[in-house]
């Protein structure tokens, strides 16, 4: 009889937050004491404080500071890798899908949310190799290896020579990316603006030498 109780009042407290959500509350909240307060003023109290959230919560997400700040990096790319899992139903959709992808990375790694990121590690500060260890591994890296799995993909289907698509994948990247987060790093763009004409110029540029074919007339 206790147990049957016990379960209707849960049932009529409020409803579970879905683990999802949770989870990103605590990406969200991880980034912004990052980029506010710096690394040092990142611990799992404050973490949990930001998020709304108990640390016995927090502690099914990340066990410490260091499985936090992963999380929350790794986090970007997890935004538009969907995005390279889509292939094209024939060659003449290369350019289309690689510009899509490529557009998806650059709203991320240009947001004004990366930006700061980008920004706090290039000061000193208590924490920062530990903190750039974990951004290139799960960040800079991992987008990477996406572009260059994609690439390698439509290798094997036939439509790309067989290259080193790691490199490529790092050329591409730096054509689209380098220039832009400079001029933002710099306040002479503002975080997030569009560089839709110069991923479509960077694609028309590579795209052609890497096909083992001409792309058809359209």
């Amino acid at each position: 009889m206790a147990n049957e109780t016990d379960a209707q009042s849960r049932s009529r407290g409020r409803p579970a937050v879905p683990e999802s959500e949770l989870r990103a509350a605590v990406v969200e909240a991880t980034l912004q004491l990052l980029l506010t307060q710096g690394y040092a003023a990142t611990t799992v109290d404050a973490v949990a404080k930001q998020a709304g959230m108990a640390k016995k919560t927090l502690y099914r997400f990340a066990e410490n500071r260091e499985a936090l700040v992963m999380q929350a990096v790794a986090s970007w790319p997890g935004a538009f890798q969907p995005v390279f899992e889509q292939d094209p139903q024939q060659v003449a959709e290369l350019p289309m899908l690689l510009e899509q992808g490529l557009r998806a990375i650059a709203r991320q790694v240009l947001s004004a949310q990366a930006l700061g990121m980008f920004r706090l590690l290039q000061g000193e500060f208590p924490g920062r190799e530990a903190l750039l260890v974990i951004y290139q591994r799960n960040g800079i890296e991992r987008g990477r290896a996406i572009v260059a799995d994609w690439l390698q993909r439509q290798q094997r289907r036939g439509w790309l020579r067989e290259l080193e698509y790691t490199q490529i994948s790092d050329l591409l990247l730096a054509m689209v990316i380098a220039e832009p987060l400079r001029q933002m790093a710099l306040g002479l763009l503002p975080p997030g603006s569009e560089i839709d004409d110069r991923i479509a110029a960077a694609v028309a540029v590579l795209l052609p030498g890497l096909l083992s074919a001409p792309l058809p007339a359209p």
